[in-house]
């Protein structure tokens, strides 16, 4: 679908009026709500209790104690010495959730005492040349550490791991394939079956999708974020805004598989569209471009989820969400239909229409409460930590699914998991 010229003013009356805070200055987001600066962020920002507020501010210290298992070195800091890249890629959650919980007011060294057992496993930090976490690998690290946990300690074996979560940031979770065919094929861990699952991937009625499962942000880098911040009273002059792949030749040649052809129509519909500022090129300024944009768009990829997502709550800039039936992290706290804009995936040839007929009220509004701090907290990984970020908003996740019930212990000579269940090749040694 192509431009048409009577939506340029009204795309530059939004880009106009359109203004938004950003991430508040490091003094500001450690400070908690107070000063001068605080008081300036909370008049242009807006919150709706008992959710992106409220909620987002439990602290969990006290309601929850966990047991971190302490394994050999080669199951996670080994790995990150063996290749940094590890801390930087949107799969690095892992590593710092760790981390975080080494030093956390929630840790506790005595296990009869816990309430929940944490393995720290990095299932994502076994690169390909290109970056990518090595497929194969991930099922049979995983299983490893697990045979391990369980032949040392006993609290594995009462419960089959009932008791147990484990972060898996890969793209379709614990299905460990960035494929979603394949990652079908192979289905969730046999023996995370009875675990609760801190993830990335979220997609309703979908295999790799586990009921309970914990939905995580991705990692962004908040210090790399902190330095491209740019004034808070910057005009958004670009309407709609998007940097990334359209196709994936490589492992996609006819076009028609990546991203179920989300982004191919979007490419085709809006590369002469004045309106959308859409490019492969990933140019320096990419987060200032995201502060000066009204919009951002957040389609799906391999995986229905991306780092986008994150920046564009940081930055102030709707999210434009494209990915059928995605559940987003921590939606029992952040109300993402508030603050987003859903677009189904057939519907993307209609994107120019959906967004200029958005009225500047809704507009407004939705820029008000992504201004909130505490929402923009919520989706990072800071270092060190801060109160109500994505740590404790774990936590909180966790500890809301407390007590566990009766049916979690195990009676004698009950057992639910298969050690043999899966594909061949998973159940390789590591």
């Amino acid at each position: 679908m192509g431009s048409k010229a009577g939506w340029l003013p009204v795309a530059l009356l939004l880009a106009a009026m359109a203004l938004s805070s950003v991430l508040p200055p490091p003094s500001v987001a450690a400070a908690g709500e107070s000063g001068e600066a605080d008081h300036a962020v909370q008049q242009h920002s807006e919150r709706i209790s008992g959710s992106a507020g409220d909620v987002l501010e439990d602290n969990p210290v006290g309601k929850l104690k966990v047991y971190i298992y302490d394994l050999p070195r080669k199951y996670n800091k080994k790995m990150v010495t063996k290749d940094p890249r590890c801390l930087n890629h949107m799969f690095a959650a892992e590593i710092f959730m760790h981390r975080f919980l080494l030093s956390s007011a929630v840790r506790t060294l005595k296990p009869k005492e816990a309430d929940w057992f944490y393995t720290p496993v990095y299932t994502t930090c076994d690169l390909t040349p290109a970056g990518l976490p090595l497929p194969f690998k991930s099922p049979r690290v995983m299983r490893s550490a697990i045979q391990y946990i369980s032949n040392k300690w006993p609290f594995w074996n009462r419960t089959d791991g009932a008791d147990h979560f484990f972060v898996v940031p890969h793209d379709f979770g614990s299905c460990f394939h960035y494929q979603e065919e394949k990652a079908i094929e192979r289905s969730i861990l046999p023996l995370l079956r009875r675990a609760t699952l801190v993830q990335t991937f979220g997609q309703e009625n979908h295999v790799c999708l586990k009921e309970g499962s914990i939905i995580i942000p991705p990692f962004a880098p908040p210090q790399k974020m902190q330095t491209h911040l740019i004034p808070p009273e910057t005009p958004r002059s670009i309407f709609v805004y998007f940097r990334g792949l359209f196709y994936d030749t490589g492992n996609d040649p006819e076009g028609g598989y990546y991203a179920r052809g989300a982004r191919a129509s979007l490419w085709e519909n809006f590369k002469n569209n004045p309106l959308f500022d859409i490019s492969t090129d990933h140019p320096a300024t990419y987060y200032e471009d995201m502060q000066r944009a009204v919009f951002c768009l957040c389609p799906l990829g391999w995986a229905p989820w991306s780092p986008r997502l994150v920046e564009a709550v940081v930055f102030g800039c709707i999210p434009v969400i494209i990915a059928d039936d995605i559940v987003l992290p921590f939606a029992d706290a952040i109300p993402w239909e508030e603050i987003g804009v859903f677009v189904e995936e057939k519907d993307v040839p209609k994107l120019d229409t959906i967004l200029t007929s958005m009225p500047i009220e809704d507009i407004l509004r939705k820029q008000r409460l992504l201004a909130n701090p505490s929402m923009k907290q919520a989706m990072l990984f800071p270092q060190p930590a801060q109160p109500r970020d994505a740590f404790h908003q774990i936590l909180n996740g966790l500890a809301r699914k407390l007590p566990h019930s009766e049916g979690v212990y195990l009676q004698p000579g009950e057992k639910h998991l298969n050690w043999t269940a899966g594909p061949v090749g998973d159940l390789k040694p590591w």
